[in-house]
């Protein structure tokens, strides 16, 4: 199972494809998989649910899940915090129990085995202390980390950034639908009426899970460009001569191409930068 893609998950003790959670069925990996168990041996029979749900429960789902992980690792990082603190009280009562003024051991003297035992016993509480401390700074490193995931998700610029993706998706798989097919001896052929009926049946589901995550993350861009949080500049907004802020500096148009803007950076050529990532623009006049 491991040899073609499965992994096993203990917390639902089951075998699952990792990253296919509210994605469609990855039939590849399923046809290889079925091949490989029967040719050891097995029977086996395929059912394959090729419904989705909606980008917008996708995400409320996820988002969800974010929440509780941040919650978790919080609880975790409280915890790991109140382990450290109390290793160093036990490594703060040890260090306390040895004799004061840093007394050298007396070899041979019946105080020695309590000593070096004192000894041994404040080194372990150190060490566990030392240990603990670095759990907890960690574990709170992870915490914080957490609580950013979603608002970097749902950054205006990535935001941008994943529906040209997903646009760019959607185009390859309307191209496969009329995508020409190679002969050995004709070479490529236009594809026939049936074929691409047949592509078209079962490119659907995809075809369909794309252009609802289009819509939904256009519909959360419109909302930040609605509410100020993204600025929304494109080609007709954007012209040459025009200062514009990227990434925290002033740069100066030179110009606006289709979907990106090129900027000049104060050498012999020029830099270039999605309409998306423009924090404000100032007219020359």
């Amino acid at each position: 199972m491991k040899t073609v893609g499965w992994r096993w998950g203990r917390s639902i003790s089951a075998w699952f494809v990792p990253q296919s959670r509210d994605r469609l069925p990855k039939l590849h990996t399923i046809t290889r998989t079925k091949s490989a168990l029967e040719a050891a041996g097995f029977e086996v029979e395929t059912e394959i649910d090729s419904s989705h749900r909606t980008t917008a429960d996708v995400e409320a789902g996820k988002i969800e899940r974010q929440a509780d992980r941040v919650d978790a690792l919080a609880a975790k990082a409280e915890r790991k915090t109140s382990a450290d603190d109390a290793a160093w009280a036990n490594a703060q009562a040890a260090h306390d129990r040895l004799p004061e003024g840093g007394e050298p051991i007396k070899v041979g003297h019946h105080s020695e085995g309590r000593h070096r035992g004192a000894i041994a016993r404040a080194d372990n509480a150190m060490r566990k202390s030392v240990e603990a401390s670095a759990d907890a700074t960690t574990a709170q490193a992870r915490a914080d980390a957490a609580t950013h995931t979603t608002d970097a998700r749902y950054s205006p610029v990535t935001v941008a950034n994943r529906i040209e993706t997903l646009g760019a998706e959607l185009r390859k798989l309307e191209r496969r639908i009329t995508a020409q097919c190679y002969d050995d001896t004709r070479g490529y052929l236009d594809a026939t009426a049936e074929q691409i009926q047949a592509r078209a049946k079962r490119l659907a589901p995809h075809l369909d899970e794309k252009r609802d995550q289009i819509a939904y993350w256009e519909a959360v861009r419109a909302a930040q460009v609605a509410s100020g949080k993204a600025t929304g500049y494109d080609r007709s907004t954007v012209t040459k001569g025009d200062r514009v802020k990227i990434r925290g500096q002033w740069r100066e148009v030179v110009r606006a191409n289709v979907k990106t803007v090129s900027v000049t950076t104060g050498y012999t050529w020029t830099d270039t930068a999605p309409y998306a990532e423009i924090q404000q623009l100032v007219r020359p006049e």
